[in-house]
């Protein structure tokens, strides 16, 4: 069976055909994808890709309502108590890579900066 026919007749009715124009550098890694076997499919790429950002997008939603909720119930959260927040988060962070070295990074080999 050709895989023309397995995609057009193998789509389940749940699905539908979408024809969208992207940038040349994603159709070359997608397609690496799946010459790697990495993906099923361009199609099963892309639809994974669309699942994750939808799934994002609804975090991201139901963050925004928390904060409202919070923020009306208990008022704006100010600058200062974010930044008290990010220096207890700091301060309670697990260090992988061990403690900085000082002079901060240094470039890495090849010439990155």
């Amino acid at each position: 069976m050709s895989s023309y026919y397995r995609y057009h007749f193998g789509m389940s009715a749940r699905k539908e055909r979408l024809t969208v124009t992207v940038d040349r550098g994603l159709v070359e890694a997608v397609h690496e994808a799946v010459d790697a076997g990495r993906a099923e499919s361009i199609s099963a790429w892309v639809n994974r890709a669309l699942a994750e950002r939808v799934a994002k997008e609804r975090r991201l939603t139901a963050m925004a309502k928390a904060i409202a909720a919070y923020e009306a119930e208990f008022g704006v959260i100010s600058d200062e108590e974010i930044a008290a927040q990010r220096r207890a988060d700091r301060a309670s962070a697990l260090v992988v890579r061990g403690p900085s070295k000082p002079g901060g990074r240094k470039p890495r080999r090849g010439g990155g900066a």
